[in-house]
């Protein structure tokens, strides 16, 4: 791989490590937000520990991560695979993040910014279905189990019918595969009945 190549991979895995939401709960409350509920950095814990505000912030500055990895890979290289390889390692890093011992989050909000990054319309698909689901069910790993799924089918469908690269596909099931094994105790939980509900009281 050429020496742009590296940089951006190398630079969307250090981006998707930033701990957004341990340093905004940090700041706002002083808590370790690892120590609280689920252990993730990711808004739906934030939203636990720190509020709502928080978790917005939280939801946005995670879902920059992806979407900037991407960018820089399109600025720097341009081509397909590195921009969808650049979108995994940022999720990668928020899952993995190695200033946190490896202790991030689900990966949903830099999934969505990197799938943004990729293909805007992909992007708006998965908010307004996943905005959807969480309303609907008041679940939010049910929200993000859906992004997990749904995204790989929207790449699909835009390689198929618009003849986009099929590369994207990396970033899709690789993701997906992220994402769900990350919420394995969520999806126990919500087989058994007892997963928790998102409240904002």
């Amino acid at each position: 791989m050429a020496f742009p190549g590296i940089i951006a991979i190398a630079s969307s895995y250090l981006l998707g490590s930033i701990p957004v939401g341990l340093l905004l709960v940090r700041a706002i409350t002083g808590k370790d937000v690892r120590q609280i509920g689920s252990g993730r950095t990711g808004g739906t814990n934030v939203l636990r520990a720190a509020g709502l505000w928080a978790a917005l912030l939280t939801i946005l500055g995670d879902g920059a991560k992806g979407f900037l990895a991407v960018w820089l890979a399109r600025t720097l290289v341009g081509t397909p695979v590195v921009e969808a390889v650049a979108g995994l390692l940022a999720v990668v890093g928020h899952n993995y993040p190695l200033s946190t011992g490896f202790k991030g989050g689900a990966g949903t909000a830099t999934t969505v910014g990197a799938a943004i990054g990729l293909w805007p319309t992909s992007g708006v698909i998965l908010i307004v279905v996943c905005a959807a689901v969480i309303v609907g069910t008041r679940y939010a790993s049910l929200g993000s189990i859906t992004v997990a799924l749904l995204l790989p089918v929207t790449l699909a469908l835009w390689a198929w019918l618009a003849n986009a690269s099929w590369a994207y596909m990396i970033h899709g099931v690789g993701t997906s595969v992220l994402t769900l094994w990350a919420l394995r105790p969520n999806i126990r939980r919500l087989l058994r009945g007892c997963e928790r509900r998102v409240t904002l009281g």
